[in-house]
């Protein structure tokens, strides 16, 4: 599956995005951020308060506790305001 990042997310991971295979224990998007927490300084980073974090499959926000199984796409992002 592909994962996106954007804004501050990004710039703490030090890339757009990139293919993954989670393991099968991996099954929503709050299990995904936790997981990808694990990978190494700059994901614990990226993804330290998980609260703040938004995450969209396919181009629809979904919230942490959507299942990722058949996602595409799945894109992480801080909250973002108007203007």
């Amino acid at each position: 599956m592909k994962l996106m990042y954007f804004a501050w997310v990004r710039e703490r991971i030090g890339k757009a995005e990139e293919v993954i295979e989670p393991p099968a224990t991996v099954s929503t998007v709050g299990d995904l951020i936790a997981w990808l927490s694990s990978r190494g300084e700059e994901y614990a980073h990226a993804f330290e308060t998980p609260k703040v974090i938004r995450a969209a499959i396919d181009h629809t926000h979904v919230q942490p506790g959507t299942a990722i199984a058949g996602a595409r796409e799945i894109a992480f992002f801080p909250p973002m305001t108007g203007g």
